[in-house]
């Protein structure tokens, strides 16, 4: 027999464990799937698992690493009594309530029914998936300048990528290293006009056209980076101590793309806060934030997730 429950949360990352915090006060008994710790999309713990020191999450003076910060916000979550499952959940069926959710096997009965649902399955940095990158990830190689930046002061980086993001990390990195290598596959970018007049304007950036990143080289941190010309097929390498990758995020939407209403860009619609095209249903943190991408935004919105549907809940005598 399924289990029941008022709330489930799917994620657990900042928002989904923040959600977990605060529906759990509420005596809502919240179960959370916590994702599965082989799944580069969802693991528990979510992107913070990937980064090393945490400097800008409030109340921390002396930093925190990510790993830790996740631990703490999952102790607290289990010691209102949220029901912490390390698992995954393959299908899920928003199509009438209660809700339904399989872990495991999507053949037989479902693994877990609830009265209402909180997606907080998070977002992922698109990689170059070059040798390497893997290894020195959160030891050197980042995918967030607004997180990383101040641990590259007088130091040179690179930043790969050629649109908007791209340009807007390595503006804000010029605060910090010394030089930024913007690196980008062809000879023009696609950023929009300003961001690029902006950039080629800034002394501290340097572009490399027509150029690939094969392989970031490091012991245990990035030390250079190699290199090869889209065009003649020459290779070089390059002392760096930081590759920031800014090709893209994908939101983690495969479970419900077909459910719920998706902006454009794939990323989870939300309006008046945190309700979702679909009543009883609730999203926070990266999966609907393609803007911010920080953890205590996350954290933020985790928190708005958990007051709309305890306050949903009572408005259906749950």
């Amino acid at each position: 027999m399924p289990e029941t429950t008022k709330v489930l949360i799917v994620g657990s990352g900042p928002a989904g464990l923040t959600a977990a915090v605060y529906t759990a006060r509420a005596q809502l008994s919240p179960v959370v799937i916590e994702g599965e710790p082989s799944s580069t999309s969802d693991q528990p713990g979510g992107q913070l698992m990937l980064t090393t020191d945490v400097e800008n999450f409030p109340g921390f003076p002396d930093g925190i690493t990510g790993p830790e910060l996740m631990a703490n916000i999952r102790a607290q979550a289990a010691r209102f009594g949220a029901d912490l499952k390390v698992a995954k959940v393959t299908k899920l069926d928003l199509s009438a309530r209660p809700f339904r959710a399989w872990v495991g096997d999507t053949d037989g009965e479902p693994s877990y029914v609830a009265d209402s649902v909180i997606i907080a399955t998070g977002a992922r940095a698109l990689m170059l998936n070059v040798p390497g990158e893997d290894r020195l990830l959160g030891h050197g190689v980042s995918t967030c300048a607004t997180c990383d930046g101040f641990f590259f002061r007088e130091q040179e980086i690179a930043v790969v990528g050629g649109g908007d993001s791209a340009l807007e990390e390595a503006l804000f990195l010029t605060r910090f290293a010394s030089k930024v290598t913007v690196i980008h596959r062809r000879d023009s970018l696609r950023a929009s006009r300003i961001m690029q007049e902006r950039a080629l304007a800034n002394e501290k950036i340097e572009f490399l056209w027509n150029t690939r990143v094969t392989e970031v080289i490091g012991d245990a941190k990035v030390e250079k980076i190699a290199l090869e010309d889209t065009v003649t097929g020459d290779t070089s390498t390059r002392e760096v101590s930081g590759v920031f990758v800014a090709i893209g995020h994908l939101p983690n939407t495969d479970l419900f793309a077909d459910q719920l209403e998706l902006h454009e860009n794939g990323y989870l619609k939300t309006h008046h806060g945190s309700l979702t095209s679909v009543e009883g249903v609730f999203a926070c943190g990266d999966v609907q934030d393609d803007h911010y991408r920080q953890a205590i935004t996350a954290a933020g919105s985790g928190c708005a997730a958990a007051i709309d549907a305890e306050r949903w809940l009572e408005t259906q005598g749950s």
